[in-house]
């Protein structure tokens, strides 16, 4: 082949749209990212021992990230001069720096260039989008960042997964206030974007796919369910990771599964994101979820890792590639979410 030729043929390989995977399946490639179902951790940041009635992770963002998730809730507070990652209070829950947070998500996302992920910023001190953009440029991750076309943008008119991947820009990061458009593009408001279900659940009853807040039309928004079930801790809503094994479930009253499909009944078609505590319990059952709703099979080459903190596993796609027992063997027993024995005072505001 003469060398220009080859040349040619070079550039036109490397240049060529990627076709393989996206987000750990080929099918969902042409699947626009508004169609598309993805597993989150509520506080993603908030890990440690279930014994901390602060906490609602048993591992870190990197193991989340290779278990599947791909949606990443934090909730951004100050320290001084510092984002910093707290859960109510820094006092309460310290997760550390927002730019230590990011750089481990830049290197994870490095590692995958395959999958798109999203974030989602709960602005508790309503800080302006430029003190956030700064330290995702300090991360490395402002040039990954997607930026959509307007402020906001209808669900059916999101781009695929593989354009997204082809571009490099497949970061999504919606912020619930202080997003401006024309300040930094690349930093979403969510409520002009996406609608979100109740929160504080303490009645799985009330997994009910509604909607609570949004400052658009539901119809025409990406759908997030808050599927975290509560407990009741001297007058305050707490995680509740003993019953995480049924809220996190494919099937049965209260499972994750079962408000996916009133999801399907409410508004004609799953949520695009589904918020979960202790995602690791239920084996992967959060992840078959995601996968059933966007037609595909959950098949992780590893089982994903354990509750209490072990960590285990490689990385497995938000859509899967198999099938996996949902180890819900729990009944829920009414008004057995109450807790009677005072495990912690002075929590002095409800754990959001």
């Amino acid at each position: 082949m003469p060398r220009l030729a080859l040349v040619a043929a070079l550039f036109a390989s490397y240049a060529a749209p990627v076709r393989g995977q996206c987000n750990g399946s080929p099918a969902l490639c042409e699947r626009g990212y508004g169609t598309v179902s993805f597993v989150g951790t509520h506080n993603s940041y908030a890990v440690g021992s279930e014994d901390n009635l602060a906490v609602n992770q048993g591992h870190d963002v990197t193991q989340q990230l290779n278990d599947g998730v791909r949606m990443l809730q934090v909730q951004a507070h100050t320290k001084g001069t510092t984002i910093q990652l707290c859960h109510t209070s820094c006092d309460l829950l310290d997760g550390g720096s927002l730019l230590d947070y990011l750089r481990k998500v830049k290197t994870w996302m490095d590692a995958n260039p395959q999958e798109v992920v999203s974030m989602l910023i709960v602005n508790i001190r309503n800080q302006p989008p430029t003190a956030f953009s700064s330290i995702f440029t300090q991360a490395g991750l402002a040039d990954l960042a997607y930026t959509p076309v307007a402020p906001s943008v209808a669900v059916a008119d999101w781009p695929t997964l593989g354009s997204m991947i082809e571009s490099g820009k497949r970061l999504v990061i919606f912020m619930d206030n202080q997003a401006q458009y024309d300040v930094v593009s690349w930093i979403i408001d969510e409520f002009s974007n996406m609608w979100e279900t109740g929160f504080n659940i303490v009645d799985p009853t009330l997994f009910n796919c509604q909607v609570n807040r949004t400052s658009g039309d539901p119809s025409t928004q990406l759908a997030l369910i808050n599927h975290f079930l509560n407990q009741v801790v001297v007058s305050f809503p707490a995680p509740f990771p003993e019953r995480a094994n049924v809220t996190n479930a494919a099937t049965g009253e209260g499972s994750l599964g079962a408000e996916v499909g009133v999801c399907g009944e409410v508004i004609g078609r799953a949520p695009n994101f589904m918020l979960v505590d202790f995602y690791e319990y239920g084996g992967g059952s959060v992840f078959e979820v995601a996968a059933s709703a966007n037609g595909v099979t959950y098949n992780p080459t590893t089982p994903i890792a354990q509750p209490g903190g072990s960590s285990g596993g490689s990385t497995n796609g938000a859509g899967g590639t198999g099938t996996r027992d949902s180890a819900a063997a729990s009944v829920f027993v009414p008004g057995s979410w109450m807790v009677s024995s005072l495990v912690l005072g002075g929590l002095g505001a409800a754990l959001l």
